[in-house]
Order: C-alpha cells, then structure tokens, then sequence
C-alpha cells in the first residue's frame, strides 16, 4: 500500500496495522485521465495489453496508453458510451451508446461499420479474430441479441440469436462460444452448432438488473464465470458423449463452484485459481443512521465447492465513492500481466500484484528485517528499488535502537563484508552508544583490515575496565593488526597501579613475543610459572636465553624442563645443565636418571655421582642403576651401600663381583629369607654355594622345610636328607617329601613323554624319506649329463641309451660314470658323495 495525498490517495486497505501482507498493490491512472474526469465521467473501459480504451458519458472514446496518456480521441455520439469492444489484435473497435449508435471500425483501416437502433444499445462484442476475413462478426445487445456477419458482397447481413427476455445489459465472447446475460438469466451460445448449450437462472429476481447488472467473464476458452448480485458460479462447458446426444447439443454446461459474497458484485476477474471480485459496498452512517454507500472492496478468494477462502480484502477510496452505485463500477483486466482495473465514474484504479520490492517494502515497514534482508538476498537480481547493503544498515540500526547491541555486532560480519568505509563507521557508531566492546568480537582481521586506530582504540576500551577481555583479545588477534608499542606502553603504565596482576603480566609477555623480545617474554613467563614457556622456548629457540634458568625451569615443572634438555643435548650440553643443578642435588638426580633412562653410556662420567644420589633420593633405582650400568665403579657403589646398610644392593655387588659365598652368608644372617637364598643359588648353579647352604640350614628347621621344598631339581635331596639330625623336628616334613617324590615321578614321566615322542617323530620322518624316495622323477630335454653337460636324452629317441639318475636330481649317462666304487653294492653319486654320504644319494637306474 502506498501513502498519498488525501486527493489522490486510493487508501487500498483498512487494515494498515495487519500482520497480513496484501496481495495487490494500487496506484490511481493519471496524467490524461485525470485531464479527462475532471471534465467527464467514465462510463467503461477495455483493456487491451497495447492500450487502454476509455467510454465517456459525454459520447467520448479515448485510446490510452498504461500510463494513462491520451493517444487518440473519438467523438462517437453526444450522450453515454455504454461498451467498447476489441478483438484479440487490438485492430478493430466495436462502440455502442444510449441513442442507440453502433460503430464497428479499424483503428488502423479505412474498415467501417455504422447502425443506429431505435432503443439504447446497452452492449457490442466484435469477434476475438475479427482482423481474419472469415471471421467478420460481431453481436449487440439491446432487446434483442443480434450477431452481423459480413457478407460476401461486403454487406452486414443481421440475424436474431436470441430475444424476449428483456434488455440484453453483458455479452462476452470467447474462441466459438458467446455468453450473455439478460433480464432472466446466463445464456451460452455454440456458434459452430450455433445451438444456446445452457441457460444459468439469476438467484435473487427481486434485484433490479439494470441496477445490479451481471458480471461475465470467460477464465479460459471452457471455463466462463458469473457474477450476479452476491451470486459467484464459475461453470465449465464440456463435450457431451455421443451416447447421450440425441436431440441434445453436443456441449453442455456444468456448474463446478457455486458461493455467495458478502456484498454486491460489481465486476469479476481471474487470478491464477483464484478469482478477484470487486464489490459494492452500502453500510450504515454511525452519525445520521441512514444506509450509504461505502468504499468498493477488491477482494482475492479462493473457490471452494460451495464456499469460498478470503485471500485478501482491500477497501478502495476512489473519488466520488459515496455518489456510486452497483452499476458505476467495472473490473477490467489484463490478462498478460495481472493488471485490474477498477473503473468508476470520476476515477480509474490500478491493481497490480505485488512484486519483491513491494514484498521487502511490507517487510520494512513492519520492522521485519530479518526477512527482508533474506527475501532481498534470494531475489538480489530481480528486485530494482532495493539494496541489500541498505537493508543490512538498516536492519543494524533497528537493532542497535532495540539495544540488541551483540545481534547488531554479529550481523556486520555478513552485512558490511570488506568494505572498510562501513566498518570503520559503525565503529564509531558503537562507540558513541559505548559498545565498542560487543562489536570486538566481530571486527575483521583479515581480508579486510581495519585502520590500527579502530583495533587500538577498542584495545583501550578493553584496558580500562576489562583485563581478562583485554588478555584475549591480544591472544586472538594477530600482532600486526595494532601499533605493538603504544599497546605495550599501556599494558606497562597500568601495571605500575598493580605490578602483580597475573593477567597483565601474562598479557605484557604476549605482547612482547608478537615484538620479537623473546627474553622479556621468557622472564614473566617464568616469573607466572606459565604452561606456555616450554612452548615458547621452542618455537624460538631460545635455549641460548634459558642457559642460566635450568633451576627455574626445573623448579616450575621437572619432567617437562628434563625432556626439553636432553632433546635438546645439542644446544645445552649435559655437563653445563649438571653444572647448573650442582646446588639443587634432588633436580640433578632427576635429570641424570632420565639420561640414564634414554641412554646408559651418554653420562657415564657421572654414574659414580649417581650411586650417591640414588641412595638418596630414590633407593627403588638404585639397584636396577647398578644392574644395568656397566660404568659403574663397584667398589664405590659397595662401600656406599653397606655404608647405608642397604642389604639387597650389597648382596648384589658381593655376588658381581665374585665374593657368592659372602652374599649367601649376608642374605642367610641379614635377610634371613631361604626363598632368596635359594633363587641365588639357583642363580649362580654353583654346587659349593649349595654346599654352604645346606651346612647353613642343617640346624634351622624351617630353613630344612624351605631347601626340601625347592632344591629337588638342582641338587639331590638325598644329600640333604642324610645330613638332618635324628630327632629334629622339621615343620611339614611329610608335605615336603610327597613333594620330592611327586616331582621325582613327574621328571621321569616328562622323559618318558620325551621318548615317546622322539620314537613317534623319527618313525614319521623315516616314512616321510621312505615316501619321498619312492616318488618318481621328471627327466625329459632340459636336464643334462653332470658329467658331460649334453642333453640328457639322446635327439634320436628310437634308440637304446641307459642313463642313471639318482635321488639329489643328478643325472648322468651311464657311459659317462667313472668306475664305480661298490659299497655293500650301493652306488652313489659323486657329486653329493663329495660332500655327504646318506640314504638321499642312491642311485635309480633306467634303461630303454
């Protein structure tokens, strides 16, 4: 809907404030027409797609561009046009009036056809293709319904279609069919057959039908519909079967949709499946109470079998409304480009549906931007007044308004895109209303860049009053977005307020690695004891920076500064970080058992200090360090550890360096433990140092239960058993001696197994060679004579030839072995006899 001057306003719906959008949109046809009713009234109208020709009550006819501009005038007759009619190319016009003038003529032809009738002539209607020879017909309506047809002497020949029911007031002709309405009815006429195929009653006979007339118009070439006082019926002409024809047309006429309005009709059009209805309107005055007559409303419905769905309704303001009747008002349109036209006495309305532009225009209008901005980024190439950029901006600003200040940030990342121009604007704009801290997140940082000025000025903003958003703000935005320097005097004047603010600090150390001072970096972070310094040490090699840090990094997380060290052995040798960690002994054990750890010969130099420094800080390691250390200085490591009276160690080193017998003595006297003093025995298999065990034990008992329950397989229980004294009492003697005898059996059932399968292998084996000796072998023209390399086989088969082939594939001519030399009469082949005499060298002997 669009807003005009009270004159010239059309005021299309009364429902202004309705989330509905409206179908239709209208403007009022100016320029000529105006010029034309302020002197005359309109009386009809035709509507052609080319131009507009406009009936006047003053005798005029006046062709019209769309625009509303006058082409051409006729001056037809002094009293009211009552119908204007053109055939389907706009060539020829047929006008008739109330002093019953008919004229039917060529707009671009000499062609001319005048008649005057002694009553009004309410109605002409010229054939669709009367530009076509055979086609020059046309029908008027007074009281009765002629049709002329052009001779062929170029006379109009008139004849009677139909009469008798009162005035004819509409006729509409479409393709062969003609409908007309009057006093009593709708009548449909064949011209083929030129048989009437139906006659459709008026339902409400007490309307006058000169004041409340019936509005026809065909929707296709079968489909015709009506409108008669509130009455709708659309009716579509069908073949009837040849089965029922008879005496009968061979069309007929059904009714498909029948419904009631809620006010008079006044004219019909059809939109799509819908159907656009204009109607009169009278209503009741609030003031004087008297019946009246309304604005005209256009309504779209949709056709139901007995009802109908309003699609949209629109109350219409045209000029002189409140003098018209019923009759005053015509639905004209176009069929080509959804024009309607609403014609009235002193104003002609256009209806046109509503476009996208109309579509965002409605949007806009009822703040709906969302909308509007992605119905104008669907139809960005059809839609001419509207830009998407201008949406965007629009739609930020009804945001910001709303205060919706994040929503309005976020979307400026799709709105404003890469113009720089905008952004820096509603920078600006956010930091009027002082919001410049919801628009950071969104600011781009690449592609495009803003001016430093923008990011520094929101960095500031984030200073003053937020450190934790200031800290991440510096983490997320690269460093080149910002003057590095003047953000870093910031950071620092605000640190002297509050030196020991750990986010300004962690803040202060970033910055200063975006500027490349890696070392001031490196000192704050190791001051915060901050995860990132390993990271950061890295990523810029500054071990030449951290040579005399190793205790702090060390101090701040162990493993992570060990391994960081001997990955890095290259740059910080081992001797410098073991020179370091003098003074920290616990942090120089950590490090040289993870060397040790990765390497056991790199710190050798260092394994004497070892040993101390795991007796101190880790005894669990000590005795596998002195397992696997071949660098080890034993006599150290010894006196250190019987120093500490670390009695597993010793007995370690007694026993690696050769001293078993006192190893044993110490396990016995200090552990006192037969278990390890047998798995020692069992691991040094010397027979004296069981020899010592047993004296050791003889007069322990339990130590006598603990030998006899483990030295069965190494050393003969027997030798043990003579030697314990007549009468001791041995705990579970009787257990341990089942023992020895169950493990006695299973020994000699295990060799028996043993044999067993020995014997069931061997006889497998032996039937295996005896198979595989029996087995045939392949000689044909590739193998050859070992002794004289000539083919084996002679070329001339027919002949006798002996050749001897034995089981290693040798193969030989018989005449071509040396004398052989017989033993227990085998033969065998000389080659493999070199080498090895067995049973694979027999000889096979064939013969032909």
């Amino acid at each position: 809907q669009e807003t005009r001057s009270t004159e010239e306003s059309t005021d299309e719906s009364e429902e202004d404030e309705s989330e509905e959008e409206p179908k239709l949109k209208y403007e009022r046809l100016s320029n000529g027409v105006t010029e034309i009713l302020q002197k005359d009234a309109a009386s009809c109208m035709t509507v052609h797609e080319k131009f507009l020709a406009l009936g006047t009550h003053y005798g005029k006819v006046y062709l019209l561009d769309v625009q509303g501009n006058i082409t051409q005038k006729f001056d037809v007759s002094p009293v009211k046009i009552n119908q204007i009619s053109l055939d389907e190319s706009g060539e020829h016009m047929g006008v008739c009036s109330e002093d019953g003038k008919v004229q039917v003529f060529g707009l671009y032809s000499a062609e001319e056809f005048h008649e005057t009738f002694d009553c009004p002539i309410k109605i002409v209607a010229v054939h669709p293709h009367f530009v076509r020879s055979h086609f020059k017909q046309f029908v008027t309506g007074g009281k009765k319904l002629l049709l002329y047809e052009r001779s062929w002497m170029n006379r109009w020949k008139p004849s009677v279609l139909h009469e008798g029911e009162g005035n004819i007031r509409n006729v509409k002709w479409r393709g062969h069919l003609i409908a007309w309405a009057n006093n009593m009815g709708v009548k449909i006429l064949d011209m083929i057959s030129k048989q009437r195929i139906t006659n459709v009653p008026r339902d409400d006979i007490s309307l006058r039908p000169d004041m409340y007339p019936c509005s026809l118009c065909w929707k296709d070439n079968l489909t015709l519909i009506i409108g008669w006082g509130n009455s709708v019926k659309i009716c579509s002409v069908k073949e009837r079967h040849a089965s029922e024809m008879r005496d009968l047309p061979n069309r007929y006429v059904e009714i498909v949709f029948q419904f009631d309005m809620e006010f008079f009709i006044s004219g019909l059009a059809p939109l799509c499946d819908q159907l656009v209805v204009l109607s009169y309107v009278k209503e009741i005055s609030e003031k004087t109470e008297v019946e009246c007559c309304a604005r005209p409303r256009l309504d779209i419905v949709q056709p139901l079998p007995e009802s109908c769905e309003e699609i949209s309704s629109d109350a219409l303001t045209v000029r002189g409304f409140q003098e018209n009747e019923c009759r005053d008002y015509h639905l004209e349109y176009s069929e080509g480009e959804s024009l309607f036209y609403i014609i009235s006495p002193r104003d002609v309305v256009v209806a046109k549906e509503r476009d996208q532009d109309d579509h965002i225009d409605w949007l806009l209008e009822k703040k709906k931007y969302e909308e509007a901005l992605m119905a104008a980024e669907i139809s960005q190439k059809t839609i001419k007044k509207h830009k998407i950029l201008d949406i965007g901006l629009a739609y930020i600003n009804h945001l910001v308004e709303k205060g919706e200040y994040d929503l309005a940030a976020r979307k400026c990342q799709k709105i404003l895109g890469k113009n720089t121009e905008l952004w820096e604007f509603e920078v600006y704009k956010f930091k009027e209303i002082g919001q410049l801290k919801a628009i950071s997140r969104y600011l781009p940082r690449r592609d495009p860049v803003l001016k430093p000025l923008i990011y520094e000025m929101v960095l500031h903003e984030f200073l003053e009053s937020d450190y934790e958003g200031f800290a991440t703000l510096i983490k997320e935005w690269p460093g080149d977005l910002y003057n590095n320097t003047i953000i870093v005097q910031a950071v620092v004047d605000h640190l002297k307020k509050d030196p020991q603010n750990r986010t300004l600090l962690r803040t202060l150390a970033e910055l200063y690695t975006y500027d490349q001072r890696y070392g001031r970096a490196l000192e704050i972070y190791l001051t915060l004891r901050h995860k990132d310094v390993f990271q950061l040490i890295h990523k810029h090699n500054l071990f030449s920076s951290i040579r005399d840090k190793i205790v702090l990094l060390m101090d701040f997380d162990s493993e992570k500064a060990v391994d960081m060290l001997l990955d890095n052995e290259d740059k910080i040798s081992i001797d410098r970080v073991v020179e370091e960690l003098e003074n920290r002994p616990e942090l120089q054990h950590v490090y040289l058992h993870k060397l040790f750890k990765r390497d056991h010969h790199k710190g050798q130099r260092y394994h004497e200090k070892q040993i101390s420094l795991y007796a101190e800080y880790d005894r669990p390691n000590l005795l596998p360090f002195l397992r696997d250390s071949t660098h080890c200085p034993l006599e150290k490591a010894l006196e250190i550890c019987q120093q500490r009276n670390f009695v597993e160690e010793t007995v370690y080193l007694l026993s690696r360096m050769g001293n078993s017998r006192s190893a044993l003595k110490m396990i016995m006297e200090e552990l006192q433990d037969v278990d390890k003093a047998i798995e020692f025995a069992k691991e040094q298999d010397d027979g004296e140092l069981w020899e010592d065990l047993i004296l050791y034990s003889i007069d322990k008992p339990p130590f006598i239960t603990g030998l006899l329950n483990n030295i069965g397989t190494h050393v003969d229980p027997i030798l043990l058993i003579h030697r314990i004294k007549e009468g001791m009492k041995i705990p579970n003697l009787r257990d341990s001696l089942v023992k020895i005898l169950q493990d006695y059996n299973l020994q000699i059932l295990l060799r028996e197994g043993c044999k067993k399968i020995l014997v069931a292998d061997s006889l497998s084996l032996l039937k295996k060679m005896h198979r595989t000796q029996m087995k045939g072998v392949l000689v044909d023209e590739e193998n050859i004579c070992e002794s004289c390399l000539s083919p084996i086989l002679p070329s001339d088969a027919s002949k006798s030839f002996n050749v001897v082939v034995f089981h290693c594939r040798h193969m030989f001519h018989k005449e071509c072995l040396p004398v052989s030399n017989t033993v227990s009469s085998v033969q065998f082949c000389n080659i493999c006899s070199a080498k090895h005499r067995g049973p694979g060298s027999a000889i096979l002997e064939m013969k032909k």
